[in-house]
């Protein structure tokens, strides 16, 4: 007796999204990217470390999705699918550069500020990109700003999940310890 595997709601809307796209739904792109936009831009901005390119790989990424949604075919992880496209823009991005992007605490503070995120927001992502080793860094952002499991994060990261879980944890304890350094002295 085979059974069906339980797919999320939020996976079943994302797939509904792509097809809706692919079908010329009038808000189908608008509904994709309520929904993943969050983590599309946490990964871009993992990977590159600026504000700037992440938002042009977050816009790259939606323009690819409308492009090849007719194309897609659904096998129940479609946040994988556009993550892979993120991945393959910044990668992109990087040869046509030849070299990352490096961002100056000055910099960054300037991007967020101009974000317009919160203070506190600024506080931990600038201490997230600037004080976190690289993984560390790309795992606090995609759970944080992206929303993504652990699960996915590592399946994303290609680490096993234990791994993911306990960088994780390490950089959360690395940003208590500066939050409270910074603040409780």
């Amino acid at each position: 007796m085979a059974s069906e595997s339980y797919v999320s709601p939020r996976r079943r809307a994302i797939d509904e999204a792509i097809y809706g796209i692919a079908n010329g739904e009038e808000d189908a792109l608008k509904d994709l990217y309520e929904q993943a936009s969050g983590a599309v831009y946490a990964y871009a901005l993992t990977v590159t470390g600026n504000l700037y390119d992440a938002q042009d790989i977050m816009h790259d990424t939606f323009v690819r999705i409308y492009e090849s949604a007719p194309s897609y075919i659904s096998k129940g992880k479609p946040m994988s699918w556009i993550l892979r496209i993120v991945k393959n823009l910044c990668y992109d991005k990087f040869r046509s550069n030849s070299r990352r992007a490096d961002v100056t605490e000055l910099q960054l503070e300037r991007q967020l500020v101009e974000s317009g995120a919160e203070p506190i927001d600024r506080l931990v992502i600038t201490k997230c990109l600037t004080e976190l080793g690289e993984d560390e860094r790309k795992i606090v952002v995609m759970r944080a700003v992206g929303g993504l499991k652990h699960r996915e994060i590592a399946k994303e990261l290609d680490l096993p999940l234990n791994t993911v879980l306990s960088k994780y944890k390490r950089a959360i304890a690395k940003l208590r310890e500066f939050m409270k350094g910074e603040y409780y002295d």
